[in-house]
């Protein structure tokens, strides 16, 4: 014994080089460090954010104590208006015509309910990625899994027999609780579903690598550590008076070398699955301290079962088997054990299942509006003919319109082919029937509250009010469509999608509104006047005096509300309390046990593969050196750098050593090796399991050349046995993509695993650190490489979903503002307090979503880019109001606004909305109670109190000097003219 020693730093004689770092921690550099944190943005020491904000507090402060459309739509709206009363049967057959062509393309209506093509569009670098990763290696596999643990609260003690401590073993550990687990996995496995006749077991679609030689599915559970077996399970070895070694000791073993085909214990069992691969502890326990699995109090066991790209027959039947896999749990019941279980398809089952549950909630929400708005347009002047001003069949007519808009807009680009999206069918209803009531009711309460000028015709008057209100429609809408337009720029599919069917439904709703609902509006209007009654016009009263008088809620605004919210001590304390609140913005599902659960239990993440791309030259030795990580790879080859990584995994979130065909393929192949024979005389190869012949002498060296092509396709149909465990057929065949007669190397993966993430940020930091690994590694090969996730599509909106969130709430403001100064007679100033109002609106909604806990994804930005589009509608109509109004100042105009508008738009949107939206309070679905409801809720209340309280008084404050309707006055020949109840003379010559 006296041979001499090498340290692992050392070469040997016969010019080996130096054990690796990953095998000789002497041979690494200094572990890696994490750069530091940024340090957070300060000014003068306070968070800069909190400094900017009361910055900007100040300035609109002070200048608030320093500052104590036009004629040509007019003229066009007002004879539209006047046409459509005089020929209302053309203007409706017209309309109808045109809604019937367009709604004719939901014939061709597609939904997408796949949750890849709704975040991630198809030119994302996540999506494009996971194309590449298909397309070369096949989809990531299904899963189905069980997190299990028991009520049992006992901890036993196992003494082993040839000496050492004590291990306390958990009761989820026990034999009997095993024995149990068992069970239940073996009926999982024997489950029997139905397609089309045909019975669908396990072994039709799992995972199964060594197939067809071993057809065993891929089952990660500690139970394949006893071959899935109730006798492995209870095997012992010892005698009357002692037992050496039983289940214990085979468990301790197993864990620390889960590959092993023969313990050193008595029992001399294998811990290798029967599916031909290991189990490592870390995927199959849950709930343990460190590496002291005996600690265990959860087990894992994960059925993978195959993905199909586009085979959707095979994909129906791997989602009929997780049908059955999931009835047959919501029905298993065990007293000793608790259960929470997930299939790849639980998340679309339930998102399904919830939206389905509230579908009643949801028509009760839509009922109710439309109820409010059918009673809430008539303006009743007396008992006896309640039934004569009533405007139910109006209100019902103005609903269709609406929903005719929706339908007009989702068939026009279904005829282009593009798809539906479940945000789309939910969302584009709520938003175009806030905006087209809003509409309504303007139209018709101007209406109610004109009186015909002598010797005027019904269809001059309704033209004459459609001049008035039309324009500050037009305003609103093509604001509206305008910015929606502008939000189709968005990378994500979901929001690009809702921006362009809002868009145009707007747009729809507004051409039918200025024409069908005129119409109707006539016919109504001579209706009420030969007093017929509503519903049933046949029926006519007899002739009676009325007298008209102002609604209860005009007299409210025009009496009591504007006056006060106007006067001279309320208005300052108004406009404080706005800017500071503005400055200070700044469950029975088993899917949710499961999630919890895992967040609790596991110890590892979701597998992350590092992809080479086709090109590099595997059969050099400079091309073997940047990817190994064996002897006399270099120092900052793809698996050291990735291992690196590991060694600091709660920064790099990187958690195990990857997997690596290429060094296992060096240690099969070298001659010491047991592996790689082949038969002398034909040269086929002879797997291991069969008997000894010369195996391939490649020297010490590694193959190069025609011989590591020659060998490799060996390697990766061998399978791993007793005489050879680095067969890699079970654990490489899918991640090396052979090609050209198996004569070149394409794309090549190596995988390890993220640590265990648990909470969205998590979910972030993972991509983010993969990518700068990958970035990395592909600097170091001079070679493309990806890191790919099943999650990275998903999550990948998140990294620019700060970006995508300025650029469309950018463009939506810039083109609420263009549009705005345009359609006011370019009045600037009015423009920039409509675009202000609105962007408050928006720091509000952000301040409601930090006080509420809604994360900033793509449905709430969908919301924020509608809360942009809803605020038009609360702003838009008293801006214009105000700048068309003759007072002789300021507050006596914004008075006048407020009075006229207010009504309409409290009446016409907040409170159509806010009965709507309380019903969403009932919803189960946990989208609808955070996305919807309070994000919903949000908008109106948030819309209401600066539409209707703050920006009146900021147009009294800062509000142009005088109105349009001055300033546009004039006559034919060249003369000046001056309105004399504006105090300024604001003069234009024509």
């Amino acid at each position: 014994m006296n041979n001499k020693t090498y340290d692992c730093t050392e070469g040997l004689e016969d010019g080996s080089d130096p054990c690796s770092c990953q095998d000789c921690s002497k041979a690494c550099g200094p572990k890696p460090v994490p750069p530091p944190l940024p340090p957070p943005w300060t000014i003068f020491g306070v968070d800069a954010m909190t400094v900017i904000m009361w910055i900007f507090y100040m300035a609109f402060l002070t200048l608030r104590c320093s500052l104590l459309g036009p004629n040509a739509l007019r003229i066009l709206f007002s004879s539209w208006g006047s046409f459509c009363v005089r020929h209302p049967f053309l203007v409706i057959l017209a309309c109808l015509m045109l809604v019937a062509v367009s709604s004719g393309g939901l014939v061709y209506m597609h939904i997408t309910t796949d949750p890849v093509e709704l975040w991630s569009a198809p030119t994302s670098q996540a999506r494009q990625e996971k194309d590449y990763f298909d397309s070369h290696f096949g989809p990531f596999f299904r899963t189905v899994q069980l997190i299990i643990t028991t009520p049992l609260n006992k901890t036993f003690m196992y003494s082993p027999y040839f000496g050492g401590s004590d291990v306390p073993f958990g009761a989820i550990l026990d034999k009997d609780i095993l024995h149990q687990v068992l069970d239940l996995q073996l009926d999982i496995e024997r489950l029997v579903a139905t397609y089309e006749g045909q019975k669908i077991t396990l072994k039709d679609i799992c995972l199964a690598p060594l197939a067809p030689y071993n057809d065993n599915c891929t089952i990660l559970s500690i139970l394949n550590y006893f071959q899935n077996s109730h006798a492995v399970l209870d095997h012992i070895s010892g005698d009357q008076f002692f037992v050496y070694a039983d289940f214990h000791s085979h468990f301790l073993y197993c864990v620390s070398a889960p590959a092993s085909l023969n313990d050193t214990t008595l029992l001399h069992d294998p811990c290798l699955g029967t599916f031909g691969g290991p189990v490592f502890p870390w995927l199959a326990l849950g709930g343990y301290d460190e590496t002291n699995y005996n600690n265990a109090t959860a087990l894992v066991i994960t059925f993978p079962i195959n993905n199909y790209l586009n085979d959707s027959v095979r994909l129906e039947k791997a989602l009929a088997w997780e049908k059955e896999f999931i009835n047959f749990m919501k029905n298993f019941k065990n007293p000793n054990l608790t259960i929470a279980f997930s299939a790849e398809r639980s998340v679309e089952d339930e998102i399904d299942r919830e939206s389905n549950s509230d579908i009643s909630t949801i028509v009760i929400s839509y009922v109710i509006m439309f109820i409010y708005i059918s009673l809430a347009l008539g303006h009743i002047q007396s008992f006896s003919r309640v039934m004569v001003d009533s405007k139910i069949s109006l209100g019902i007519a103005g609903i269709l319109i609406v929903l005719s808009s929706v339908a007009a807009s989702l068939g026009i680009f279904s005829y282009a082919g593009v798809p539906l999206t479940l945000i789309v069918i939910e969302v584009i209803p709520f938003l175009v029937l806030a905006v087209g009531v809003d509409n309504i009711f303007i139209i018709v309460q101007t209406y109610q509250r004109d009186e015909r000028m002598p010797q005027e015709e019904l269809h001059q008057q309704i033209g004459r009010i459609l001049g008035d209100v039309a324009p500050s429609m037009f305003l609103s809408s093509c604001s509206e469509t305008v910015a929606f337009f502008l939000g189709a720029l968005s990378n994500m599919p979901a929001v690009r999608t809702f921006s362009l069917f809002a868009g145009l439904a707007i747009f729809i709703d507004f051409l039918l509104q200025i024409s069908c609902f005129v119409s109707l509006l006539g016919l109504d209007a001579r209706r009420q006047e030969e007093n017929r009654l509503d519903i049933i016009c046949c029926v006519k009263l007899p002739e009676g005096q009325t007298t008209k008088t102002d609604g209860f809620l005009f007299r409210f605004f025009k009496k009591i509300y504007a006056p006060f919210i106007l006067k001279e001590w309320v208005r300052p304390i108004i406009v404080s309390t706005s800017l500071t609140h503005c400055q200070s913005c700044t469950a029975d599902s088993y899917v949710l046990d499961y999630f919890k659960n895992m967040s609790k239990y596991l110890h590892t993440g979701p597998p992350v593969y590092f992809v080479v791309e086709e090109g590099l030259n595997y059969s050099s030795p400079d091309g073997q050196n940047v990817v190994c990580g064996g002897v006399g790879c270099n120092n900052n080859s793809l698996v050291q750098q990735v291992y690196e990584a590991s060694l600091i995994s709660n920064y790099t979130t990187i958690a195990v050593i990857p997997s690596s065909w290429l060094d296992d393929y060096f240690d099969w192949v070298k001659p010491q090796s047991t592996c790689c024979r082949y038969y002398n005389t034909t040269g086929a190869f002879c797997n291991a399991s069969g008997k000894f012949l010369p195996s391939v002498n490649v020297g010490k060296q590694r193959p190069v050349g025609e011989d590591f092509m020659r060998f490799l396709p060996m390697f990766l149909s061998d399978n791993p046995n007793a005489k050879c465990g680095k067969g890699g057929h079970a654990a490489y065949s899918a991640a090396v993509d052979l090609y050209s007669n198996n004569t070149e190397i394409g794309a090549t993966y190596f995988m390890t695993y993220h640590t265990i993430l648990k909470e969205s940020p998590d979910f972030i930091n993972a991509l983010k650190n993969a990518r700068i690994l990958a970035d990395s590694i592909s600097q170091s090969l001079d070679h493309k490489v990806f890191a790919y996730s099943v999650f990275y599509v998903f999550y990948e909106q998140y990294l620019s979903i700060v970006y995508d969130t300025a650029l469309n709430l950018g463009l939506s403001l810039a083109a609420i503002f263009v549009v705005t100064t345009v359609l006011l007679g370019f009045e600037l100033w009015s423009a920039v307090i409509v675009s202000i109002t609105i962007a408050m609106i928006v720091i509000n909604m952000f301040g409601v979503m930090w006080l509420w806990d809604i994360s900033l994804n793509a449905v709430s930005l969908v919301n924020l880019v509608m809360s942009c589009g809803i605020s038009v509608e609360f702003c838009s109509h008293i801006v214009r109001a105000f700048s068309v109004s003759l007072k002789k100042n300021r507050v006596e105009r914004a008075e006048e606004a407020l009075a006229h508008m207010g009504s309409s738009v409290f009446s016409g949107i907040t409170l159509t909305k806010f009965g709507g939206i309380l019903i969403l309070a009932l919803s189960k679905s946990q989208i609808f109670q955070v996305f919807y409801f309070r994000m919903y809720l949000a908008i109106v209340l948030l819309g209401a109190t600066h539409g209707l309280i703050f920006l009146p008084v900021l147009l009294s404050y800062i509000g142009n000097d005088c109105s349009t309707t001055s300033r546009l006055s004039g006559t034919m020949n060249n003369e000046l003219f001056v309105s004399g109840d504006c105090e300024c003379e604001c003069q234009l010559l024509l």
